[in-house]
C-alpha cells in the first residue's frame, strides 16, 4: 500500500482492498459494489497500482465528468505526495496531464473511446477501471463493449474492473462472465429525512421558491454545508438570484456556489473545496457521485433531473426535466452523511419515493445513437449484435443513426466507415458539428466553424426572458447569437443588466472555440478527405476562403458562409416557408415546424435549422436557425437535389397536372409543367374512376348492354359472362376502360366518354354473337313494328306495347333461348299500361273482357273487338271497321 501523510484518514472501503487486489491475482475481471462515500474511486486504483508491476504495463481508469477526472487524479496525487502528471495523470476534453512517468491515468469516456479506435490492442495498458458504471452512461457502455471486444480477440490479458454505487448487479456479472463481486459497505453516518410536499407551508409556490424556503430553514435548524440538487444551470441561477437577497447572504456569514459541468474548473473546484464560511453548494447531478464536497451535513433534494433523450420526431437529442429514479435519491441523500450525521430535506413525499423507477435509464436506451454508430463502424462493426452489451442499442434508433451518417457522408452505401467518417471520429464534438468543422477547415473558415460548432455544443448565451416579457426578436436567429458573441469576445466587457447574453455562458463558448481552434490547427486532416463535394469554379470563388469572421467586410458575406456551414452539418433540416404562413415552414424531411413569435427570420422563404423542439410531432418549434438563399442551398448542397415527376389529379379543375419538381427531401424548390403520356396518366384516370371523384356517363345504352349481359349470366350460368354492373366496374377500371382513356386529361372529357365500345371489348366475338342472338334489343309484335326491349326495369326484360298491337298473339314472347320470358307492359291507346303479364293468353281470356269495358268507352275510335284471337292487329291510332 502506498503511504503518504494524506493516507491517515480511513475510508470504509479499506477493510476489503487485499481482497481486492488478491481478486486480480487470479481473476483478469472484478466487479466492486461500494456505495457513494466509501473511497472506492481513490483509494482502489492507487492499491492496485501498487499490485502491478511496471512491466505489466499502466491503470486507465474511466471517470464519467470531467470534474471527476481532475478532482480524483489531484487527490491521489497528494496521497502519493507528487504533483498532478507525475505517477498520477489525468486526460480529459482539451486538456492532458500526464508524462512518461504516468502509471495512473484518468481520463473521460470519450478519450478512452478514441484511444480504443486509434489502438485496439491498448499497448502498454494493463487495467481498465470504469468507475461509476451505474450511471450507464453511453460512452461507457460502449468502451465496455470494446474492451470486452479486445479480451476475446486480441488482449486475454486485459484486465477489467467495474466499479459501482448501485447496479443490478447479477445482469452486469452475467455479461462478465460471473467474476468476483465485491462489496464495501460505505460510511454509516446516519441521515435524517424531512420530506416537504408542495402543499405544504399554507400555499402553493413555486418550484424555486420552494426550494429557497428548503434552503431557509436548514440554515435555521441545521449546522454544516449545504448541498442543494437542481435540475440545471437554470434553475441554479434563478435560486441563487434569490439567495444573494438573504439576510445570511447580505451579511456576509454565507457563500454560494454553482455546480455544474459547464462551469470553468476554477469555479467547480471552488465549490468542492472546503471554505472559512457557511457554504451553500447548488448543484446538477454531477454532485451525486464521484465527487466529495468536503463540509456538506445537509442535502435538499428538489427530486428532478435534466436526462437528454432521443427524439425520432425531431432527430434529436434533447434535455428534458424528469423525476429522478430511487437509486439517485438514495446517492442525493448519503451525500448527507458522509463524515458526519447529517440531514436530507426532500421536495416530495414518501409516496412519491416510492413511486419513482428504481433506477435511471441507461442512456443508450434514450439517447441518439450517431457518434456509437460512427465510432463501432471505425471498429469494423456494422452489427451491434457482435458484441457484447449490458443493454443492446436499439434497432430503430441505431438505424436512424445509419441513415444520419450516410447523409453526412461518414458511411457509405454498404454501412462501411467513409474517409470522411475516419475525419470525423478522431474530433471531440458530434457527428453534425464535427462535419460543421471540417467544412469550415476546409473552405479557409476554420475560426468562424469553431464559433459555431461551440455556440451549438454549449448552453444558450442569450438570457431568458422573464415571465412577463417576450422574448426578443432574435430569439431563434443563430446569426445575430455569433454577432453577440464576436462582439463580446472583441470588448470583453458587457454591462451585465443589459446585454441580452448570460456572461457565463458567453465564457464557455469562448473556452471551447478556442480549444477547437487550436485542434483545428493542430490535428484536422488534409481537405482531400473531407465529406461532401467541394465547390468548382466560380462558386468556389464567391463562398471562400473566408477569413476569421471578424475580419469579413460585410455581414451579408457572414450570413452566406454561416449559412454555407450549417447545410453540411445539416442537409436534413433546411426548411421553405408554406405558402400563407408567415411563421410556419416546411423542413426538407417533411416535418411541419414553426417560428417562435416575431422573430427577425419572419419572411426568410429558407431557413437551416440546427436546434428544434420535437415534442409537438405536428408542428415543432425552431430555437435556433439561420436563413439561408435558395442560391447557396443550391451550390451546397447540389448532389442532394433531386428531379421528381410528379402526375396529379387537381380537383379544383378537374384534369390531371404534370409538373417537374426539382425537390430537396419533401421541399419542392422549383417546378414546371410536361406534357404527361398516356403511361403516366392511365393509372392516375383510373383511380379518379375508381374513387368515384368523377362520374362515368351510363347512358341509357350503357345500361340496356349491361342489362342484357347480367340477363345471359343469370340464366347461362355454366357459361362465363363477366359481371358488368356498375359497382363492379368501378373497382376496377384497369381492367375494362384502360385501353379507351388514351389522349384523356379531363374531367370534361371523362365524363363525355362512350363507355359501350369498352364494354362490349370484354366480350369475346362469339359472347358477342350470342347476345345479339339471345338477347335482342328489340322484337316484332304482331302490327309488324319492331320493339325494344328493355332489360333495365327489372331481372326480365320488358316490352312496352299497345295492347292493340298484340291481337291474335297467345305464347308470350321468351328470349335468351327460351330461358327467360319477356314481360309485357300492354298500354292505353294514350301509352298508359293497363295491363303487366307474363301470360298473354292468360290475359286475353280473363284480363281483356274487365279492360275493354273500361277502356272502350274512353277510346271509342280505337278496336276493342270482342274477339281479339282473331282480330287484326293495328298500331293506327283510327278506328278501322271490323266485322263483328
Amino acid at each position: 500500500m502506498l503511504t503518504s501523510p494524506a493516507m491517515a484518514v480511513t475510508y470504509p472501503i479499506d477493510p476489503v482492498l487485499p481482497e481486492i487486489t488478491a481478486a486480480f491475482r487470479t481473476n483478469p475481471v472484478v466487479i466492486i459494489q461500494a456505495p457513494p462515500g466509501a473511497g472506492k474511486t481513490t483509494r482502489v486504483p492507487p492499491a492496485l497500482m501498487e499490485d502491478l508491476s511496471c512491466r505489466q504495463g499502466k491503470i486507465v481508469m474511466l471517470e464519467p465528468r470531467r470534474l471527476a477526472a481532475v478532482a480524483a487524479a489531484r487527490w491521489m496525487a497528494r496521497q502519493l505526495g507528487e504533483a498532478v502528471g507525475q505517477t498520477v495523470g489525468y486526460t480529459i476534453r482539451f486538456a492532458s496531464r500526464i508524462s512518461p512517468a504516468t502509471r495512473l491515468e484518468v481520463v473521460t469516456e470519450g478519450i478512452l473511446t478514441r484511444r480504443l479506435l486509434d489502438d485496439p490492442t491498448l499497448e502498454g495498458v494493463s487495467l481498465v477501471i470504469f468507475d461509476e458504471f451505474h450511471e450507464r452512461s453511453l460512452q461507457a457502455d460502449l468502451a465496455l463493449a470494446l474492451c470486452l471486444d479486445i479480451r476475446r480477440g486480441l488482449r486475454e490479458d486485459l484486465k477489467l474492473l467495474v466499479m459501482s454505487a448501485t447496479l443490478e448487479t447479477e445482469r452486469l456479472a452475467a455479461l462478465l462472465g460471473n467474476p468476483p463481486v465485491i462489496a464495501s459497505p460505505g460510511q454509516s453516518f446516519p441521515v435524517t429525512e424531512h420530506h416537504l410536499s408542495a402543499g405544504e407551508r399554507g400555499r402553493e409556490r413555486t418550484w424555486e421558491e420552494r426550494v429557497t424556503g428548503a434552503i431557509g430553514h436548514a440554515l435555521a435548524e441545521t449546522a454544516g454545508d449545504i448541498l442543494v440538487f437542481l435540475p440545471g444551470s437554470g434553475e441554479i441561477r434563478r435560486v441563487a438570484a434569490r439567495l444573494a437577497d438573504s439576510p445570511p447572504a447580505r451579511e456576509g456569514g454565507l457563500t454560494v456556489h454553482p455546480l455544474y459541468g459547464d462551469l470553468p474548473f476554477a469555479a467547480q473546484e471552488a465549490a468542492i473545496m472546503p471554505g472559512r464560511k457557511r457554504k451553500i453548494v447548488l448543484a446538477t447531478n454531477i454532485a451525486e457521485t464521484s465527487l466529495t464536497i468536503e463540509g456538506v451535513r445537509v442535502v435538499i433534494d428538489g427530486g428532478l433531473t435534466r436526462r437528454l433523450r432521443y427524439d425520432a420526431a425531431s432527430g434529436m437529442n434533447r434535455l428534458v426535466t424528469v423525476r429522478i429514479s430511487q437509486a439517485e435519491a438514495i446517492q442525493r441523500r448519503g451525500r448527507a452523511g458522509r463524515v458526519a450525521p447529517g440531514v436530507c430535506y426532500r421536495l416530495y413525499s414518501p409516496h412519491d419515493f416510492q413511486t419513482m423507477t428504481p433506477y435511471p435509464p441507461p442512456e443508450i436506451l434514450i439517447a441518439d445513437l450517431s457518434a456509437l454508430v460512427l465510432e463501432l463502424a471505425a471498429w469494423g462493426i456494422k452489427d451491434p449484435a457482435s458484441l457484447s452489451w449490458l443493454d443492446p442499442p436499439p434497432a430503430p434508433a441505431w438505424e436512424t443513426a445509419r441513415e444520419l451518417l450516410a447523409t453526412l457522408g461518414a458511411l457509405d452505401r454498404r454501412g462501411d466507415i467513409t474517409t470522411a467518417g475516419r475525419a470525423l471520429v478522431r474530433l471531440p464534438l458530434p457527428p453534425r458539428l464535427g462535419c460543421l468543422l471540417l467544412r469550415a477547415a476546409e473552405r479557409g473558415c476554420a475560426p468562424l466553424g469553431a464559433d459555431l460548432a461551440a455556440l451549438l455544443s454549449e448552453r444558450d448565451i442569450r438570457r431568458r426572458a422573464p415571465e412577463d416579457r417576450p422574448p426578443a426578436a432574435d430569439d431563434a436567429d443563430l446569426a445575430a447569437r455569433l454577432f453577440l458573441f464576436q462582439d463580446w469576445r472583441q470588448k470583453q466587457r458587457r454591462d451585465e443588466k443589459t446585454a441580452p447574453a448570460d456572461p457565463a455562458a458567453l465564457a464557455a463558448v469562448d473556452r471551447t472555440a478556442a480549444q477547437l481552434r487550436r485542434l483545428v490547427a493542430g490535428s484536422l486532416p488534409s481537405p482531400a478527405v473531407l465529406p461532401g463535394k467541394k465547390p468548382r469554379g466560380p462558386a468556389a470563388r464567391r463562398h471562400g476562403p473566408v477569413n476569421n469572421a471578424g475580419n469579413e467586410k460585410h455581414q451579408e458575406g457572414k450570413e452566406e458562409a454561416i449559412a454555407a456551414l450549417l447545410l453540411h452539418a445539416y442537409p436534413d433540416r433546411v426548411a421553405r416557408r408554406r405558402d400563407g404562413e408567415g411563421n410556419g415552414y416546411l423542413l426538407s424531411g417533411g416535418r411541419g415546424v414553426r417560428l417562435p413569435g416575431e422573430s427577425d427570420l419572419k419572411g426568410s422563404a429558407y431557413l437551416v435549422v440546427p436546434r428544434l423542439d420535437g415534442r409537438d410531432k405536428a408542428s415543432g418549434l425552431i430555437h435556433l436557425a439561420a436563413a439561408v438563399t435558395e442560391e447557396v442551398i443550391r451550390r451546397e448542397l447540389a448532389d442532394r437535389l433531386t428531379i421528381r415527376r410528379r402526375v396529379a389529379w387537381d380537383r379544383q379543375g378537374g384534369r390531371i397536372l404534370a409538373r417537374e419538381e426539382e425537390c430537396l427531401g419533401a421541399i419542392v424548390m422549383a417546378e414546371r409543367p410536361f406534357p404527361v403520356a398516356d403511361g403516366e396518366a392511365l393509372p392516375l384516370l383510373c383511380e379518379v374512376v375508381g374513387t368515384r371523384e368523377v362520374l362515368l356517363d351510363f347512358r341509357p345504352e350503357v345500361r340496356q348492354f349491361q342489362g342484357r349481359v347480367a340477363l345471359l349470366r343469370r340464366t347461362f350460368p355454366e357459361e362465363s359472362w363477366p359481371d358488368l354492373s356498375e359497382a363492379v366496374l368501378l373497382n376496377d377500371p384497369e381492367i375494362w376502360l384502360a385501353p379507351w382513356l388514351t389522349g384523356i386529361r379531363t374531367a370534361a372529357q371523362l365524363t363525355r366518354l362512350d363507355l359501350l365500345p369498352a364494354l362490349r371489348a370484354t366480350l369475346s366475338p362469339t359472347q358477342r354473337r350470342l347476345l345479339d342472338e339471345r338477347a335482342p334489343i328489340a322484337l316484332t309484335v304482331p302490327s309488324g313494328r319492331r320493339l325494344p326491349l328493355d332489360y333495365t326495369a327489372g331481372p326480365a326484360p320488358v316490352l312496352a306495347v299497345k295492347l292493340q298491337e298484340m291481337f291474335g298473339l297467345a305464347a308470350t314472347p321468351t328470349v335468351a333461348g327460351g330461358r327467360a320470358t319477356v314481360v309485357i307492359h300492354l298500354l292505353s291507346p294514350a301509352g298508359r299500361p293497363v295491363q303487366i303479364t307474363e301470360d298473354l293468353q292468360g290475359f286475353w281470356e280473363r284480363g281483356y273482357p274487365q279492360v275493354k269495358k273500361e277502356l272502350q268507352g274512353r277510346y271509342p275510335k280505337h278496336p276493342w273487338p270482342d274477339d281479339p284471337w282473331s282480330a287484326v292487329p293495328t298500331a293506327r291510332t283510327g278506328r278501322r271497321r271490323q266485322n263483328s
